[in-house]
């Protein structure tokens, strides 16, 4: 059996991983990188705490043991699904069964002017982006005796109110308080706001009223402005436009409001439903297709009875995904039945500051300083490489402990 499985997030990874050894089962990873990285970390990655290094680990070492994976760079092109093969960037790949695992990328819901100048957290080159922006802003606010500019460039603006959103406002304002003051006493007593705009009437919208509450107040304290029921509408000659009508002058606006599941150039039109997520069966098989296969942020499945409208693009429904599809074209290989998907909730939760998370779990919820402590335990596990595990272990000690990370790196400066 020869499979093609496009996309090396946390669904393409486990699927990988649960039917390697299997030379039955000849795989062929598809991925625009040559490395699988952690997407819960990067807004981490983003404010200098942690290294990329740190949550990223390449496909080719990971596959080194396993004869029965093999790694092909590249990015889909399009779904030849008569002929059983994709094109890709960097040619045309054949195959038995097609998996498609691409996830989703950011959502701008057609403002031009936000999609070119907004700044996404979607990938590690977004993350690092981000850093080099931030530092560079404040070297320029250093160097200017323009009041007005000076606040523009440390004024930050962040549209969505969910996790990724709660969690990096929580580092910046962390950033700003213990380290800013440190390195750029120029600028001392005059730290920036730092605006998390949300549409949503509560933070963490998925989540509990508890956690929402909880997000509320620990970021109120860090001196973090918030703005619930307000959506950003535009963003031109640096001023974020609010829909009440309000403006914020600031260079940096961050963007975290949304996803749109990447697209599928070849699937039957009629699979394709709501945020562009595919239509699958209770075997995540694509509605009007033979042998293609969609799981993870990608997908939408309706087949189970707790989720009629869809799982929630979560982590976890990815990695339960990935691996039960691997057990069913092992079970196709040898003439098994399939078996449906149910997901298993195990709960969310999602770090506000240091010492500060919120955990919700199916019959409870709990915060603070052990949930925030179970949070990173969390974090580590899923890391590839027991390298990784440890190096991001000691580097949150010590930047935890000293409250002065060393990774404050421009390293792909603006050209002068």
């Amino acid at each position: 059996m020869n499979v093609v499985i496009v996309g090396g997030g946390f669904a393409g990874i486990n699927f990988s991983k649960k039917i390697a050894d299997d030379d039955s089962i000849q795989v062929t990873l598809v991925d625009k990188n040559n490395y699988h990285f952690f997407p819960p970390l990067l807004y981490q990655v983003s404010t200098a705490f942690i290294e990329p290094s740190n949550i990223s680990y390449p496909f080719r070492r990971m596959f080194q043991e396993k004869k029965n994976l093999h790694f092909f760079m590249g990015s889909l092109v399009k779904i030849n699904a008569e002929a059983n093969n994709i094109e890709t960037s960097n040619g045309i790949l054949s195959y038995d069964y097609l998996v498609l695992a691409m996830g989703t990328e950011t959502n701008y819901f057609g403002m031009k002017n936000i999609e070119q100048k907004a700044l996404p957290m979607k990938t590690i080159d977004d993350a690092l982006n981000l850093r080099n922006h931030i530092l560079l802003n404040i070297e320029k606010a250093v160097r200017t005796t323009d009041k007005s500019e000076r606040e523009k460039l440390l004024n930050i603006v962040i549209a969505g109110g969910g996790p990724t959103g709660v969690e990096i406002s929580g580092m910046i304002a962390e950033m700003g308080r213990n380290i800013v003051a440190k390195d750029y006493p120029e600028i001392r007593n005059e730290r920036g706001n730092i605006y998390l705009i949300d549409a949503a009437p509560a933070l963490l919208g998925p989540m509990s009223k508890k956690s929402q509450a909880e997000a509320l107040k620990v970021l109120t304290n860090l001196g973090v402005k918030i703005k619930s029921s307000t959506a950003v509408k535009d963003y031109s000659d640096d001023k974020v436009m609010l829909a009440n009508g309000e403006t914020i002058a600031t260079s940096t606006l961050i963007w975290t409001s949304g996803v749109i599941a990447r697209e599928a150039p070849g699937l039957p039109k009629e699979s394709i439903t709501r945020g562009r997520r595919i239509l699958v069966d209770e075997f995540n098989k694509v509605l009007g297709t033979q042998n293609i296969f969609a799981i993870g942020d990608q997908c939408c499945q309706t087949s189970d009875k707790d989720y009629p409208n869809g799982h929630p693009q979560l982590a976890q429904v990815a990695i339960q995904h990935g691996k039960l599809l691997a057990q069913n074209l092992r079970n196709i290989n040898a003439g098994k039945p399939l078996l449906a998907f149910h997901y298993h909730n195990k709960g969310t939760m999602a770090i506000i500051s240091k010492f500060k998370a919120v955990v919700d779990l199916p019959h409870g919820f709990f915060k603070g300083f052990i949930a925030w402590f179970v949070w990173l335990f969390i974090h580590i596990i899923p890391i590839a490489g027991y390298r990784n595990k440890a190096k991001l272990a000691f580097n949150w000690f010590w930047s935890f402990i000293t409250n002065d990370p060393t990774l404050r790196l421009i390293i792909r400066p603006a050209k002068d």
